[in-house]
């Protein structure tokens, strides 16, 4: 009777170790060490706040571009006629509007800057304002100089009796700031 007791302790000896390496393995298999965790869950944590940074930012290019057409097209409406009796200046006086914009070509002649098509930038911006302008458009003011904003730049260009190469220059910027004060 001894030898099958001993026999019996043995087989559960046997199992419940076999048990506990089994469960050991799973452990060490699975189980991250703490640093490796903590440093999952700060970068869930930075994917996260950067979704509602990017979303963030989307809404904020969304109304800086709806209040930039609108200023544009608040830019393009005609002054009403003057009446009959009233004399015609000899030069129309610049609006409020366009004398921003003057001011803005006026600083990118001084800081003699040159733009081409993968230029970025808010004086992209200030080109495609000027665009909108010319061309009486409400096209998005992107600040990327694009195949559009070349084409455009092309087209004024010509019109203006320039180098049609699609690059702004201080030459550029004075037929635009020419054309403005005109209007």
């Amino acid at each position: 009777m001894c030898i099958v007791q001993n026999f019996k302790f043995l087989v559960i000896s046997i199992l419940v170790l076999a048990g506990m390496g089994i469960v050991g393995y799973w452990a060490v298999r699975t189980i991250e060490p703490g640093d490796i965790y903590a440093n999952k869950q700060k970068q869930k944590a930075l994917e996260e706040k950067n979704k509602e940074l990017a979303e963030e930012i989307e809404k904020l290019n969304s109304e800086l571009t709806t209040t930039k057409t609108a200023a544009a097209i608040a830019a393009t409406r005609a002054p009403s006629p003057a009446p009959a009796s009233s004399p015609t200046p000899a030069t129309k006086p610049v609006s409020s509007k366009n004398q921003t914009l003057i001011n803005e070509l006026q600083k990118l002649i001084t800081d003699k800057v040159v733009m081409k098509e993968k230029s970025k930038g808010t004086r992209v911006g200030t080109i495609q304002t000027f665009l909108n302008l010319y061309n009486k458009t409400s096209k998005k003011v992107d600040n990327d100089f694009g195949k559009t904003t070349t084409a455009n730049v092309i087209a004024f260009q010509k019109a203006v009796g320039l180098k049609a190469d699609g690059q702004t220059g201080p030459t550029t910027y004075q037929k635009m700031i020419d054309w403005l004060k005109k209007q």
